[in-house]
């Protein structure tokens, strides 16, 4: 099981729908479970609902929770979606 401590980027409008599937689309490549953490709320990673319901805002902090095959790689990629402040 691999852990990141993850922040969303201060210049961004946070987690809203079109950064969600961003999120989502690169996590589902990965066959690992992939789950996201903030306040001890704890959703899967692979859910647009999910990533939406911890209100993400600027400048929020959380966790991403990687297990299972490739998830080195899994937390990578997420982290990098993350830092270009959800790219596609």
């Amino acid at each position: 099981m691999k852990q990141h401590l993850a922040k969303i980027n201060s210049d961004s409008n946070g987690l809203h729908a079109r950064p969600a599937s961003v999120f989502v689309k690169a996590a589902s490549l990965f066959p690992c479970e992939i789950s996201v953490v903030r306040d001890e709320v704890t959703v899967n990673g692979k859910s647009i609902l999910g990533l939406m319901m911890l209100a993400l805002g600027p400048g929020a902090e959380f966790t991403i929770i990687a297990d299972g095959d490739k998830e080195e790689e899994a937390i990578e990629k997420l982290k990098e979606i993350i830092e270009s402040n959800f790219a596609a």
